[in-house]
């Protein structure tokens, strides 16, 4: 029998203290989660330092994830806000429990 293994899509919004905001999408939260803690995920993130990983949200279909992202980036910042805060009311790094000892790139 032949089995497939299906792959997820992750919109995703990283933050700092300051709550700086910025929403991705990717197949594979954990390692860009971690770009993004090491600096080497984005320009706008290594600018800001954004190291937290406030809000998620999982998809079967890459389409899906990319519709969702795009409409999370239209919203005003009090409506992103809402939906942080709505999961996650006290901003906890939602992946602070994700890598043990020297930070490593996971698969690596």
């Amino acid at each position: 029998m032949y089995f497939t293994r299906q792959r997820s899509f992750f919109v995703y919004i990283m933050s700092n203290r300051s709550k700086t905001l910025y929403t991705g999408v990717t197949n594979n939260l954990v390692r860009r989660v971690w770009q993004h803690k090491t600096g080497t995920g984005s320009e706008f993130c290594m600018r800001y330092k954004l190291d937290r990983l406030t809000y998620f949200e999982r998809f079967q279909y890459v389409g899906n994830a990319i519709a969702r992202e795009k409409q999370i980036k239209g919203w005003l910042r009090t409506k992103k806000i809402a939906l942080i805060v709505s999961q996650n009311p006290t901003w906890s790094d939602l992946s602070a429990d994700w890598y043990t000892g020297p930070v490593s790139a996971p698969g690596a």
